[in-house]
């Protein structure tokens, strides 16, 4: 990408397109292009062509999506397969439309079988049943990756597809149900220790595994890939091991300081058992991971705090550490 480029991030204020913002701004790019929920409906197709005609962006990063935990996925289940293809159609389309050098998809990882062999390998992709508490979201996400296929084979768009695993970092979501699990655990253990409660009630029964990869570091590989991969596959980006939520939970609640009991509520739903995903196919291009959530995840969650960034349209939540 040229640095005086013009490139549109769009979900710039989500966890994922701040990331990419800081990003791009770190490596010179002067250029950015950014429009809020407010400026610019992405789920209107008219809308969407006239942004793309009137700014011209000649690279874009699909960042917006509609996201939340297994809660919100199970609960919200046509808002987030009807907001999602609405979203991922209308920038992709028009980035066709209006000749956009470069585009890159993001989908989840959540897009794999349930049941697939772990590590999670990019040819795995519809070869079984999807997890059912988040299939419509996948299915809008698989859409998406199909979507850049078919207009790079019917129309030769440069359009990638990377699919991350799951992400922590800045401007993260800390809905008490409709937030991913980290966040979620962070405000569980820490409103608590404010309230003094013996226990915390855990969904599932701890054994799942999950990857945890950090946004910044997600951001990184975003460009590098916008910058040196154009392939029709599409890229797995992980972090390359996993952990149980039983350990995840037993370390946000040290960092925390929650002392009480934890209690793992098997009534509710695990979700997928595993998901690793393999990114060797990445990792061989020579890009690597460079945060570990051991060591960064615990100073997170204090600088989250430190920053009143628990805060949400529906709680405020203030800081033990202050």
């Amino acid at each position: 990408m040229e640095k005086d480029a013009k490139i549109y991030v769009s979900g710039h204020r989500g966890m994922v397109g701040s990331a990419i913002v800081r990003e791009l701004e770190k490596l010179g790019y002067n250029q950015i292009i950014t429009q809020t929920s407010k400026e610019l409906d992405l789920r209107n197709q008219e809308a969407v062509d006239r942004f793309y005609s009137e700014r011209k962006p000649d690279y874009v990063f699909v960042a917006a999506a509609k996201v939340g935990g297994i809660h919100a996925n199970n609960v919200y289940r046509a808002d987030f397969l009807y907001d999602n293809l609405m979203i991922q159609n209308n920038l992709i389309h028009s980035a066709y439309k209006n000749g956009v050098t470069k585009l890159m998809f993001l989908g989840s990882s959540c897009i794999y079988p349930k049941m697939a062999p772990q590590p999670l390998k990019e040819e795995y992709l519809l070869s079984g049943y999807l997890e059912s508490t988040n299939e419509p979201y996948a299915i809008a996400k698989i859409t998406g990756i199909k979507m850049c296929e078919a207009y790079r084979d019917q129309y030769g768009c440069n359009f990638i597809s990377a699919m991350p695993t799951n992400l922590y970092g800045l401007n993260d979501n800390y809905h008490p149900e409709n937030s991913h699990v980290l966040p979620a655990l962070i405000r569980k253990f820490h409103e608590a220790k404010i309230n003094q409660s013996e226990e915390v009630s855990i969904w599932g029964d701890g054994t799942p595994m999950r990857e945890f990869l950090f946004a910044d570091d997600l951001a990184n590989a975003l460009v590098y890939l916008m910058m040196n991969y154009n392939e029709k596959q599409f890229v797995n980006v992980g972090f390359g091991s996993d952990i149980t939520i039983k350990e995840l939970a037993e370390t946000v609640a040290r960092v925390v300081g929650f002392e009480g009991n934890q209690v793992f509520d098997t009534s509710k739903p695990n979700g997928t058992p595993r998901k690793l995903m393999d990114s060797s196919r990445l990792f061989q291009t020579g890009w690597k991971p460079t945060f570990h959530w051991r060591r960064v995840y615990p100073l997170l969650i204090k600088t989250f705090y430190q920053n009143n960034n628990l805060a949400t349209k529906k709680a405020t939540i203030k800081s033990p550490f202050l």
